[in-house]
């Protein structure tokens, strides 16, 4: 038994047959003064604190447990077919070289997998509490939720996590503190994700770096205007996913650092992340937390002259930019 997810490999299915990219060193532009006053703004890392009520959080996931969670009955598909007895070469071009298909349903019975589960400990770890608090809000939910792990324990457990993630998400935003660290990250981090695909590759002229390596096509416009922003754009980079902001809903990755020309807009430094649209809205409340709390670091507990929000496009960060003057 598992939870399905239909796009858990999109980032691991890639044509293996496209040409490597295998270096992609830090360039002449990762030297310049605007670049690295902006680095050392932003490459300490950071801890935090939080204070909230525990008893609010934990009758506000009972709450969202008992209105949202359902869980299907795990189940698995039979498909049987009788191969034809003469084959043609059209037939097997177009896949038809099997006759017609017959298809059953067959739901799991309780236990069949033989699995046994720490429910409490594994709640608590995916959720990032404790056990006493992942036990009162098991006990608190209604008896008709609760039964539903003996459905399809492997995906209760992971909406109910994601369900009391959601609720912290909203809660911890107000009470959050964050604390510079000595540590601070290095130039190696931005070497760390080679070789890729060429395919994937946008050669730059402004980047730290001499390609781009976008996730979406989103992200290619993104940098792809970047590059192109004569007396705008100083310098920027790609920050790779190992550059990550603590939250107590799980580690954040901002996606861009950048140094606009001095005088051309008012903070010439700013952290942008690029955003499409969510799965769901639970997904939407986790990923909001940790926006929120990347923006109190960078706006509000920062003493540095840098900005940080959420952007859609290059014409949208010159808005945001514009609106701060």
């Amino acid at each position: 038994m598992s939870v399905y997810d239909e796009h858990a490999l999109d980032d691991y299915i890639r044509n293996g047959n496209e040409p490597k990219v295998r270096e992609n060193p830090l360039n002449a532009n990762f030297a310049r003064a605007e670049f690295q006053e902006l680095w050392n703004k932003i490459n300490s890392k950071h801890s935090y604190t939080v204070d909230f009520d525990d008893e609010e959080l934990r009758a506000k996931a009972i709450d969202r447990i008992n209105r949202e969670l359902f869980v299907a009955k795990a189940s698995y598909v039979m498909t049987t077919a009788a191969q034809r007895s003469t084959q043609t070469r059209e037939n097997l071009e177009r896949g038809e070289s099997f006759g017609d298909t017959t298809r059953r349903d067959y739901e799991v019975g309780e236990d069949a997998s033989g699995v046994t589960y720490d429910l409490l400990g594994e709640v608590a770890t995916a959720a990032r509490i404790t056990r006493r608090s992942a036990a009162a809000i098991l006990k608190g939910i209604a008896p008709v939720k609760f039964r539903m792990f003996r459905d399809n324990p492997e995906e209760f457990i992971a909406k109910v996590s994601r369900c009391i993630l959601a609720e912290k998400a909203t809660m911890v935003v107000d009470h959050i503190a964050y604390h510079k660290l000595d540590e601070r990250y290095d130039s190696t981090i931005f070497a760390e994700r080679m070789p890729e695909n060429v395919g994937r590759a946008l050669e730059t002229s402004r980047c730290i770096q001499d390609y781009v390596f976008w996730d979406s096509e989103g992200e290619r416009d993104f940098a792809r205007d970047l590059d192109s922003a004569e007396g705008k754009v100083a310098v920027y980079a790609k920050l790779p996913r190992s550059f990550k902001i603590p939250t107590p809903v799980g580690n954040y990755a901002p996606d861009w650092a950048i140094a606009f020309e001095k005088g051309s807009v008012r903070h010439v430094f700013f952290v942008a992340e690029t955003k499409g649209s969510m799965d769901s809205l639970t997904l939407r409340d986790i990923e909001r937390g940790k926006i929120a709390c990347a923006r109190k670091l960078f706006n509000e507990f920062s003493d540095e002259d840098v900005r940080y929000d959420v952007v859609h496009s290059y014409e949208d960060l010159l808005t945001v930019i514009q609106g701060t003057e």
